[in-house]
């Protein structure tokens, strides 16, 4: 969604000081969270992940804190929020291979309780419009004086939107379209993208991105390049994803496959009827992508699937491998052009 256009230009002082405060405030965050965390061992790889996770938490906890105290500073400490909360998605998508898995289901709870906690922050600072009267006319010298009319009570405010909700750049409501995108060209590459409210449509990107996030997408295939961070999947039915990432977390998926090359083990919840297979994506420069995002190594891991909804020993019935006689073909989307849609 594109941002509205800001009609206020601020002088190249008063942007220079806000930087500077910007700057200032995570400084202070991240010598008071270092000041908190506990010195890592050296001997622990789990041990030293916690530490480093305790201190982006920290700074995450005091900055949406510092929104209340400080109204004032309240958008400088937002984006430091951000900030520290992508440093915790980072965290974990990079040792999530090597941890506990309740340490690795602990992790990602509260950092998703923090991302939860940021947005709600975001909408208390959205200016709340203002009720008026249009076209008032002028009143008679003297009115009658009957009682005034009873209003009715102002309307529940709207939830807010999917594109309020889902960061970055994406493709949104689209129902039987062709949507083609290289992030190696966008504006907003190495940045979030959004897939969300998808019917029976054809995706390709081409590139890398930080994050991607999936959102209610029934009968479609997705391919997707490289993504360095993590993949949040929700409420999909009967799809296909061929994708590349360091984290893949899938929630509420019926009867969909999924064609990984990832660093971690993937994640299922609340799904069932879900399939999984090797990595069967090329195109012209994909071997690039994938090495700058760390993901050049088959690690094995699409195979090795956490159900957290599924806490016995024995395998769970609600994921399985494709059968190899029904496993996709390696797809080449070379010479897919970019494009929105087919109409």
């Amino acid at each position: 969604m594109e941002p509205e256009p800001d009609h206020t230009k601020p002088s190249t002082s008063a942007t220079a000081a806000g930087h500077r405060k910007h700057l200032a405030m995570l400084e202070r965050l991240s010598k008071r969270a270092a000041a908190a965390a506990p010195a890592p061992s050296q001997d622990s790889p789990v041990a030293a992940f916690l530490s480093r996770f305790a201190a982006a938490k920290l700074a995450a906890e005091s900055a949406l804190s510092a929104c209340r105290s400080s109204p004032d500073d309240a958008q400088l400490s937002l984006s430091a929020a951000a900030a520290a909360i992508d440093d915790l998605d980072r965290l974990v998508a990079e040792a999530s291979h090597s941890l506990p898995p309740y340490e690795l289901r602990s992790a990602l709870a509260a950092a998703s309780d923090l991302r939860a906690a940021h947005r709600l922050a975001a909408s208390d600072l959205r200016p709340k419009k203002s009720f008026s009267f249009r076209n008032k006319s002028k009143a008679p010298k003297n009115p009658p004086q009957d009682p005034p009319p009873t209003l009715p009570p102002p309307p529940d405010q709207p939830n807010p939107s999917v594109e309020a909700i889902l960061p970055g750049l994406g493709f949104r409501g689209r129902r039987d379209a062709t949507l083609v995108k290289d992030l190696r060209v966008s504006d907003g590459k190495d940045g979030d993208f959004t897939l969300a409210d998808l019917v029976s449509c054809q995706v390709y990107l081409k590139g890398k991105c930080r994050a991607l996030h999936v959102h209610k997408l029934k009968d479609c295939r997705v391919f997707v390049g490289a993504v360095f961070g993590s993949v949040l999947i929700e409420d999909v039915e009967r799809c296909a994803f061929v994708m590349a990432a360091h984290q893949i977390r899938i929630h509420k998926a019926t009867a969909t496959d999924f064609y990984l090359r990832v660093r971690s083990r993937p994640i299922i919840e609340d799904c069932c009827g879900v399939r999984f297979a090797p990595h069967a994506l090329k195109y012209e420069g994909i071997g690039e992508d994938l090495r700058d995002a760390g993901l050049e190594e088959e690690t094995g891991n699409w195979a090795n699937v956490d159900d957290f909804k599924w806490l016995r020993a024995v395998q769970s019935p609600n994921w399985c491998l494709v059968p190899e006689e029904e496993r996709l073909q390696t797809i080449d989307i070379s010479d897919v052009q970019e494009r929105e849609d087919d109409n």
